[in-house]
Protein backbone atom coordinates (compact mmCIF):
# COMPACT_ATOMS: atom_id res chain seq x y z
CA UNK A 1 0.00 0.00 0.00
CA UNK A 2 1.11 3.24 -1.23
CA UNK A 3 -1.08 5.59 0.64
CA UNK A 4 -0.30 8.42 -1.90
CA UNK A 5 -3.40 10.39 -3.47
CA UNK A 6 -4.40 10.84 -7.10
CA UNK A 7 -6.61 12.33 -9.18
CA UNK A 8 -7.39 10.92 -12.98
CA UNK A 9 -9.80 12.46 -14.92
CA UNK A 10 -11.85 10.42 -18.25
CA UNK A 11 -11.72 7.62 -15.56
CA UNK A 12 -15.22 6.64 -16.54
CA UNK A 13 -14.24 4.69 -19.51
CA UNK A 14 -11.05 3.62 -21.57
CA UNK A 15 -7.62 4.37 -20.10
CA UNK A 16 -8.53 6.41 -17.62
CA UNK A 17 -10.80 3.56 -15.98
CA UNK A 18 -7.83 1.35 -16.59
CA UNK A 19 -5.41 3.41 -14.86
CA UNK A 20 -7.28 4.41 -12.23
CA UNK A 21 -8.30 0.68 -11.49
CA UNK A 22 -4.42 0.16 -11.95
CA UNK A 23 -3.65 2.71 -9.46
CA UNK A 24 -5.83 1.59 -6.68
CA UNK A 25 -4.41 -1.88 -7.11
CA UNK A 26 -1.29 -0.71 -6.03
CA UNK A 27 -2.69 1.17 -2.67
CA UNK A 28 -3.20 5.09 -4.13
CA UNK A 29 -6.26 6.82 -2.98
CA UNK A 30 -8.01 8.26 -6.76
CA UNK A 31 -10.26 10.61 -6.92
CA UNK A 32 -12.04 9.54 -10.04
CA UNK A 33 -12.96 12.35 -12.69
CA UNK A 34 -15.47 12.23 -15.50
CA UNK A 35 -19.08 14.14 -16.92
CA UNK A 36 -20.70 10.81 -16.22
CA UNK A 37 -21.11 9.83 -11.80
CA UNK A 38 -22.66 6.40 -12.67
CA UNK A 39 -19.65 5.59 -15.37
CA UNK A 40 -17.40 6.71 -11.89
CA UNK A 41 -18.93 4.56 -9.78
CA UNK A 42 -18.43 1.19 -12.20
CA UNK A 43 -14.35 2.31 -12.17
CA UNK A 44 -14.44 2.67 -8.37
CA UNK A 45 -16.96 -0.56 -8.26
CA UNK A 46 -17.15 -0.18 -4.27
CA UNK A 47 -13.36 -0.09 -3.79
CA UNK A 48 -12.89 2.09 -0.54
CA UNK A 49 -10.15 3.96 -1.78
CA UNK A 50 -11.75 5.78 -4.60
CA UNK A 51 -13.83 8.98 -4.53
CA UNK A 52 -15.89 9.64 -7.95
CA UNK A 53 -16.39 13.17 -8.36
CA UNK A 54 -18.72 14.24 -11.38
CA UNK A 55 -16.71 16.98 -12.99
CA UNK A 56 -16.63 19.05 -16.67
CA UNK A 57 -12.80 19.69 -16.82
CA UNK A 58 -13.44 22.39 -18.89
CA UNK A 59 -15.41 24.72 -16.38
CA UNK A 60 -13.00 26.09 -13.90
CA UNK A 61 -15.19 26.19 -11.26
CA UNK A 62 -16.06 22.76 -11.79
CA UNK A 63 -12.28 22.19 -11.51
CA UNK A 64 -11.52 24.01 -8.46
CA UNK A 65 -14.22 21.99 -6.79
CA UNK A 66 -12.36 18.46 -7.78
CA UNK A 67 -9.23 19.15 -6.04
CA UNK A 68 -11.01 21.09 -2.77
CA UNK A 69 -13.06 18.00 -2.82
CA UNK A 70 -9.34 16.12 -2.34
CA UNK A 71 -8.15 18.14 0.13
CA UNK A 72 -10.63 17.78 2.01
CA UNK A 73 -10.80 13.95 1.75
CA UNK A 74 -7.16 12.97 1.76
CA UNK A 75 -4.88 16.15 2.81
CA UNK A 76 -2.80 16.43 -0.28
CA UNK A 77 -2.07 15.28 -3.71
CA UNK A 78 0.35 12.98 -5.01
CA UNK A 79 -0.38 12.29 -8.45
CA UNK A 80 -2.39 14.08 -11.77
CA UNK A 81 -2.99 11.92 -14.46
CA UNK A 82 -4.48 14.11 -16.65
CA UNK A 83 -6.49 12.05 -19.35
CA UNK A 84 -9.17 13.65 -20.34
CA UNK A 85 -9.68 14.44 -23.69
CA UNK A 86 -12.65 14.45 -26.77
CA UNK A 87 -11.52 13.48 -30.36
CA UNK A 88 -14.33 15.28 -33.78
CA UNK A 89 -13.15 14.51 -36.60
CA UNK A 90 -12.98 16.87 -39.65
CA UNK A 91 -10.37 18.99 -42.04
CA UNK A 92 -9.06 22.19 -41.62
CA UNK A 93 -11.74 23.26 -44.46
CA UNK A 94 -14.67 21.62 -42.44
CA UNK A 95 -14.16 21.71 -38.79
CA UNK A 96 -16.87 23.76 -37.38
CA UNK A 97 -15.88 26.39 -34.91
CA UNK A 98 -17.83 25.13 -32.13
CA UNK A 99 -16.28 21.48 -32.50
CA UNK A 100 -13.26 23.41 -32.82
CA UNK A 101 -13.50 25.18 -29.42
CA UNK A 102 -14.94 22.19 -27.55
CA UNK A 103 -12.18 20.09 -28.49
CA UNK A 104 -9.74 23.11 -27.28
CA UNK A 105 -11.74 23.51 -24.20
CA UNK A 106 -11.39 20.01 -23.35
CA UNK A 107 -7.86 18.70 -24.23
CA UNK A 108 -5.94 22.02 -23.53
CA UNK A 109 -7.71 24.41 -21.04
CA UNK A 110 -9.17 21.16 -19.44
CA UNK A 111 -5.61 20.09 -18.73
CA UNK A 112 -4.11 23.39 -17.94
CA UNK A 113 -7.33 23.75 -15.27
CA UNK A 114 -6.41 20.67 -13.94
CA UNK A 115 -2.82 21.07 -13.63
CA UNK A 116 -3.35 24.96 -12.43
CA UNK A 117 -5.17 23.55 -9.27
CA UNK A 118 -2.62 20.19 -8.88
CA UNK A 119 0.24 22.35 -9.13
CA UNK A 120 -1.25 24.73 -6.17
CA UNK A 121 -2.22 22.36 -4.04
CA UNK A 122 1.67 20.30 -4.33
CA UNK A 123 2.88 23.86 -3.62
CA UNK A 124 0.87 24.38 -0.53
CA UNK A 125 1.32 21.01 0.70
CA UNK A 126 3.61 19.55 3.39
CA UNK A 127 6.18 17.52 2.47
CA UNK A 128 5.52 19.70 -1.05
CA UNK A 129 5.43 18.82 -4.14
CA UNK A 130 4.14 15.62 -6.67
CA UNK A 131 3.85 14.54 -10.34
CA UNK A 132 1.67 15.32 -13.51
CA UNK A 133 1.30 12.93 -15.98
CA UNK A 134 -0.02 14.54 -19.15
CA UNK A 135 -1.61 12.15 -21.47
CA UNK A 136 -0.24 13.32 -25.17
CA UNK A 137 -1.36 10.83 -27.71
CA UNK A 138 0.37 9.81 -30.94
CA UNK A 139 -1.19 12.62 -32.52
CA UNK A 140 1.01 14.60 -30.29
CA UNK A 141 3.52 14.04 -32.81
CA UNK A 142 2.05 12.86 -36.31
CA UNK A 143 -1.78 13.89 -37.54
CA UNK A 144 -4.39 11.52 -38.67
CA UNK A 145 -5.89 12.55 -41.58
CA UNK A 146 -8.69 14.69 -41.11
CA UNK A 147 -7.84 15.23 -37.04
CA UNK A 148 -7.01 18.87 -37.36
CA UNK A 149 -8.85 19.77 -34.11
CA UNK A 150 -7.56 16.76 -32.09
CA UNK A 151 -3.95 17.04 -33.46
CA UNK A 152 -3.33 21.14 -32.79
CA UNK A 153 -4.81 20.41 -29.40
CA UNK A 154 -1.99 17.42 -28.44
CA UNK A 155 0.95 19.49 -29.86
CA UNK A 156 -0.26 22.25 -27.88
CA UNK A 157 -0.21 19.83 -24.76
CA UNK A 158 3.46 19.01 -25.25
CA UNK A 159 4.05 22.68 -24.74
CA UNK A 160 1.92 22.24 -21.49
CA UNK A 161 3.92 19.30 -20.17
CA UNK A 162 7.34 21.20 -21.00
CA UNK A 163 6.19 24.65 -19.16
CA UNK A 164 4.88 22.69 -16.08
CA UNK A 165 8.16 20.72 -15.60
CA UNK A 166 9.77 23.95 -15.60
CA UNK A 167 7.69 25.92 -13.33
CA UNK A 168 7.42 22.52 -11.64
CA UNK A 169 11.00 22.87 -10.47
CA UNK A 170 10.04 25.43 -7.97
CA UNK A 171 7.90 23.55 -6.06
CA UNK A 172 9.19 19.60 -6.52
CA UNK A 173 6.22 18.94 -9.04
CA UNK A 174 7.83 16.49 -11.75
CA UNK A 175 5.62 16.53 -15.08
CA UNK A 176 5.88 14.15 -17.96
CA UNK A 177 3.96 13.28 -21.04
CA UNK A 178 2.70 9.71 -22.14
CA UNK A 179 1.80 9.23 -25.81
CA UNK A 180 0.00 6.33 -26.78
CA UNK A 181 -0.84 4.48 -30.17
CA UNK A 182 -3.81 2.28 -30.47
CA UNK A 183 -4.96 0.78 -27.66
CA UNK A 184 -7.38 -1.55 -27.57
CA UNK A 185 -10.18 0.62 -25.53
CA UNK A 186 -14.12 1.02 -27.02
CA UNK A 187 -12.63 4.04 -28.82
CA UNK A 188 -10.45 1.80 -30.81
CA UNK A 189 -12.60 -1.44 -31.70
CA UNK A 190 -13.28 0.09 -35.42
CA UNK A 191 -9.93 0.07 -36.20
CA UNK A 192 -10.69 -3.75 -37.01
CA UNK A 193 -12.61 -2.50 -39.68
CA UNK A 194 -10.51 -0.03 -41.39
CA UNK A 195 -9.34 3.17 -40.72
CA UNK A 196 -8.42 5.59 -43.41
CA UNK A 197 -4.79 6.41 -44.43
CA UNK A 198 -3.04 9.57 -45.19
CA UNK A 199 -2.82 7.76 -49.06
CA UNK A 200 -6.36 7.34 -49.12
CA UNK A 201 -6.40 3.75 -48.64
CA UNK A 202 -8.84 2.56 -45.36
CA UNK A 203 -7.10 0.07 -43.45
CA UNK A 204 -7.17 -2.08 -40.06
CA UNK A 205 -4.98 -0.89 -37.54
CA UNK A 206 -3.01 -3.37 -34.79
CA UNK A 207 -4.01 -2.74 -31.09
CA UNK A 208 -2.64 -3.27 -27.89
CA UNK A 209 -3.90 -4.41 -24.45
CA UNK A 210 -4.55 -1.20 -22.87
CA UNK A 211 -3.18 -2.72 -19.84
CA UNK A 212 0.30 -1.85 -20.80
CA UNK A 213 -0.46 1.48 -20.97
CA UNK A 214 -1.61 1.41 -17.25
CA UNK A 215 2.04 -0.31 -16.22
CA UNK A 216 3.73 2.77 -17.81
CA UNK A 217 1.80 5.25 -16.01
CA UNK A 218 2.53 3.36 -12.61
CA UNK A 219 5.99 3.03 -13.26
CA UNK A 220 6.20 6.67 -14.06
CA UNK A 221 4.08 7.52 -11.26
CA UNK A 222 6.34 5.37 -9.18
CA UNK A 223 9.91 7.32 -9.44
CA UNK A 224 10.74 9.43 -6.60
CA UNK A 225 10.65 12.90 -7.47
CA UNK A 226 14.15 13.84 -8.08
CA UNK A 227 14.06 11.50 -11.41
CA UNK A 228 11.12 11.98 -14.16
CA UNK A 229 10.02 10.45 -17.30
CA UNK A 230 9.45 13.31 -19.72
CA UNK A 231 8.12 11.71 -23.01
CA UNK A 232 7.10 8.09 -23.20
CA UNK A 233 6.16 6.24 -25.95
CA UNK A 234 3.63 3.38 -26.38
CA UNK A 235 2.34 1.86 -29.48
CA UNK A 236 1.06 -1.25 -31.41
CA UNK A 237 4.59 -2.28 -32.86
CA UNK A 238 3.30 -2.31 -36.00
CA UNK A 239 0.94 0.65 -36.49
CA UNK A 240 1.47 3.21 -39.27
CA UNK A 241 3.26 5.76 -37.03
CA UNK A 242 6.78 5.35 -38.05
CA UNK A 243 6.86 6.29 -41.39
CA UNK A 244 3.32 7.76 -41.09
CA UNK A 245 2.09 9.78 -44.80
Amino acid sequence: MTGKTAVVTGAGSGLGRRIARALLGAGYQVALAGRREEALRETADGDGNALAVPVDVADPEAVEGLFTAVRERWGRLDLLVNNAGVSVGGTVADLSVDDWRRTVDTNLTGMFLCAQQAVRLMRDQDPRGGRIINNGSISAHAPRPASVGYTATKHAVTGLTRSISLDGRAWNVACGQIDIGNAATEMTERMADGVPQPDGRVVAEPTFDAGHVADAVLYMAALPLDTNVQFLTITATTMPFIGRG
